[in-house]
């Protein structure tokens, strides 16, 4: 279905807005949760500081990690663009285009994915062999 280039790019997408989502942004999370003491953090659907913290960290890290493998990749992909919706609309709502722009730009790929699934180099394809 895919030509061999596309199912690299689609590999290379998914390592790269997998791989950056974990580093920069599940992993300190998850340390912020480790780290025991009192939880701050935004509360933007209103479900809890706490709460929402978790989810954060299921769709920044477990989520990423899925992605990067290319395991479950399109049910990964969902808590992932729901966390990027939340940003985007939510949390800088009312901020300038540049606040949101970083949202955006983690977004389109991961909606892109959803559509075209991992790809020949992933555990989903090896699945369905």
């Amino acid at each position: 279905m895919y030509s061999k280039r596309t199912d690299i790019a689609l590999l290379l997408l998914r390592l790269t807005f997998g791989g950056l989502m974990l580093i920069n942004h599940g992993l300190p999370k998850m340390e912020k949760l480790m780290a025991g003491g009192e939880i701050k953090f935004a509360d933007p659907i209103g479900i809890g500081m706490e709460n929402s913290l978790y989810l954060a960290v299921f769709a920044e890290v477990v989520c990423a990690v899925l992605l990067m493998i290319g395991a479950f990749t399109r049910f990964a992909l969902v808590p992932l663009i729901v966390t990027m919706l939340v940003a985007i609309f939510i949390v800088h709502g009312g901020d300038p285009f540049g606040k949101m722009e970083k949202a955006i730009l983690f977004l389109v790929p991961y909606i892109c994915l959803l559509i075209t699934g991992a790809g020949w180099y992933s555990v989903d394809s090896l699945r369905s062999r």
